[in-house]
């Protein structure tokens, strides 16, 4: 028999509430630039964020399953920074290398999700108030994670933190190195707490989905934001003073 829930568990609720809202950007933004891919799929990414939040609040409310934690195992797991990086991948290299990386990076996520469904499960390892990934009995299916988890540092954080670096160097749009640097940090916080998550530490993953989430739209605020253009020195002194 397991011990009621913390408080601590409820904050996937907090999570996937943050993650609608920040969908609803993204896709208002997305049509109102014809839906170009890579903001199509930070959407999805950001979907993807929100339903994995979902399933564990879900879990934490109404009581954890098998379907429910094989779920969560696939759009937490493997979903969770996947489709961020395949959108920074569609905005930082050309296109024809971003559509061979989809063709190479689908199938191994729909192989990857088939064989968490069809996986046995080790029902002493099940947890009636948090998932977990102990339950799959086919241990190789988790050693499929650590590949997608190195695509998205090499493509999502790497990609934002050498984007920051640029416009560091640059010096002319200090608030998109800031932007890029926080989406860097936000995009490590989960992987951090999934490290903690295998360990059967799942409530720092909680918390580092959270914060993580918070910094990534602060650094997408911050990278589209467009300040306000200084007026000329003509016009300004043209301009009353009183």
């Amino acid at each position: 028999m397991h011990a009621a829930p913390d408080p601590i568990h409820y904050v996937p609720i907090g999570t996937t509430a943050l993650a609608a809202v920040f969908l609803a950007v993204l896709l208002r933004r997305a049509a109102s630039r014809r839906f170009p891919p890579h903001l199509m799929w930070w959407a999805f990414g950001v979907f993807a964020y929100g339903l994995g939040t979902a399933l564990e609040g879900s879990i934490t409310l109404l009581g954890n399953s098998v379907p429910l934690n094989k779920a969560w195992y696939i759009a937490g797991a493997l979903l969770g920074g996947w489709p961020l990086a395949q959108g920074s991948v569609y905005l930082l290299t050309p296109r024809r290398f971003a559509n061979i990386t989809s063709a190479v990076t689908i199938p191994f996520i729909v192989l990857a999700s088939t064989a968490v469904v069809l996986s046995p499960v080790d029902l002493e390892a099940f947890n009636a108030v948090k998932p977990g990934g102990a339950i799959l009995q086919w241990s190789w299916v988790r050693y499929l994670t650590p590949f997608i988890n190195l695509y998205a540092v090499i493509f999502l954080i790497g990609g934002a933190a050498w984007s920051a670096y640029r416009y560091f160097i640059a010096g002319d749009q200090p608030h998109r190195a800031a932007g890029n640097t926080c989406i860097a940090l936000g995009a490590m916080l989960p992987g951090v707490g999934g490290a903690f998550a295998k360990a059967g530490h799942v409530e720092v993953l909680y918390v580092g989905e959270f914060v993580g989430l918070i910094l990534i739209w602060i650094g997408y605020g911050l990278c589209v934001w467009r300040p306000r253009a200084a007026p000329s020195p003509a016009l300004a002194s043209a301009q009353p003073s009183g």
